[in-house]
């Protein structure tokens, strides 16, 4: 899952809506890996350690000043940084994982932990925190759970956020449409089809490909995405999920997907093919840097008129367990999560910081950032916030299964019901890798 993912574009004028109510042999890998491990030290007692993320130049420039910061305070500890794009950092890692030589700190997000941690890779901060060397104190709204495999703390949250559904002001405004926390999906799709009536557009990007979204529907129905093992619903639920979806495009209540398609990389409720689209909150700046109209967030539609399925996601700062300097590790992340300063420089380029010293320490003067703020605490206020569901090994395969699969239903290249199966048997697939 891209949470946090590169945050770019023009900023603008934001509203917030107000609410009412290959597989891996691991045998020997930690002995291996202890061996080779990335960083390195000289004869002065200074050490390099690997610092290693995913993002765009934007996110690059501000991690480089929270090095130099760190840097500053700690001048027997280097950092070398290592920077590429979403789908390059992954395919390097694996091939670095599977060497024994990984970044000696990464950023992480929860569909890599179990794979990563199955493998042997990823340290256990407790360990650190034990001795001192990093505190796991003051994290908001319980999101250090985040980074929690089988009791080991796995990876350091920086910043959190929450799905969404991004709105297109002005149209929602012409069709007579305010939406309320708490609305249910009957209410939205009938909005969906005001939309259609009054401006002659769809309502929604095309929301039944999302697999972050399926898990909220889910989990307001006393089920979930994933188990600890497997997943969490049956072939009958995705085949109805995606029925229901496949008609909604056809009957142009949700864009035409040939459209979608034809206006990428930008969305296609930047690009006025639809007045809304479903995603992470602190990915909604883009929509202003690419659109011409003015978008809000508003409400996770419900089941039962008040719960929304919604937990808090995060980006992470991970380690390796066989790095040769696990203290220097520690105290890095523990600066990088915790300092006052770099709270300020990061702002909410990762998501609303994590931990109470950095999120006090930023004031966000932009009407994006102040509506990203707002949406979280409102949604934090109404207790609607749950705990996330573990993602089982295997899960970055079948996130992009999903997408894809789901694509295809939408475009009428699949039916529904083969859809399912397919993606349950690529998800067997896997969970067996």
């Amino acid at each position: 899952m891209q949470q946090g993912g590169n945050v770019e574009g023009r900023v603008g004028r934001r509203t917030v809506l107000k609410a009412t109510g290959a597989s891996l042999a691991v045998a020997g890998l930690a002995a291996t890996a202890t061996a080779c491990g990335g960083g390195s030290g000289s004869g002065d007692g200074t050490v390099t350690i690997r610092y290693a993320w995913w993002g765009g130049e934007p996110r690059a420039i501000a991690i480089k000043k929270t090095i130099a910061l760190f840097e500053k305070k700690y001048p027997k500890i280097k950092i070398k940084p290592e920077f590429t794009d979403y789908e390059a950092f992954w395919e390097k890692f694996q091939t670095q994982a599977s060497g024994g030589n990984p970044p000696d700190v990464f950023q992480n997000s929860v569909t890599f932990l179990r794979k990563y941690d199955k493998r042997g890779v990823l340290m256990d901060l407790k360990t650190q925190a034990d001795a001192g060397h990093l505190s796991l104190e003051n994290f908001r709204n319980n999101v250090l759970t985040v980074g929690q495999v089988d009791d080991k703390q796995v990876g350091i949250p920086v910043g959190a956020n929450t799905m969404a559904l991004v709105i297109d002001l002005k149209a929602f405004k012409k069709a007579g449409l305010e939406p309320k926390l708490g609305w249910t999906w009957d209410e939205y799709f009938d909005a969906l089809q005001t939309i259609q009536d009054k401006l002659k557009i769809a309502g929604d990007t095309g929301y039944f490909s999302i697999m972050y979204l399926y898990d909220l529907y889910l989990r307001q129905n006393g089920k979930a995405f994933y188990t600890e093992s497997g997943l969490g619903f049956t072939e009958d639920d995705l085949t109805q999920w995606w029925e229901d979806g496949y008609k909604r495009v056809r009957s142009g209540l949700v864009a035409d997907p040939k459209k979608i398609e034809q206006v990428k990389p930008k969305s296609g409720l930047s690009a006025g093919l639809a007045a809304g689209e479903f995603t992470w909150d602190n990915f909604s700046i883009r929509y202003e840097g690419e659109g011409e109209s003015d978008y809000g967030l508003a409400p996770i539609p419900t089941t039962n008129g008040k719960d929304t399925g919604q937990y808090l996601g995060s980006l992470m700062l991970s380690a390796f367990t066989g790095t040769e300097h696990p203290k220097e590790v520690a105290q890095f992340i523990d600066f990088m999560v915790h300092d006052p300063e770099v709270g300020k420089i990061m702002g909410y380029d990762r998501g609303i910081l994590a931990t109470s010293e950095q999120y006090e320490a930023f004031t966000p003067t932009d009407d994006n950032n102040k509506g990203v703020k707002a949406y979280e605490e409102e949604v934090a206020a109404a207790g609607l916030l749950g705990k996330i569901t573990p993602h089982p090994s295997g899960s970055d395969v079948i996130e992009a299964a999903f997408l894809r699969i789901g694509g295809e239903v939408a475009q009428g290249k699949a039916k529904p019901a083969d859809a399912a199966k397919t993606l349950f048997n690529e998800a067997k697939a896997a969970f067996a890798g």
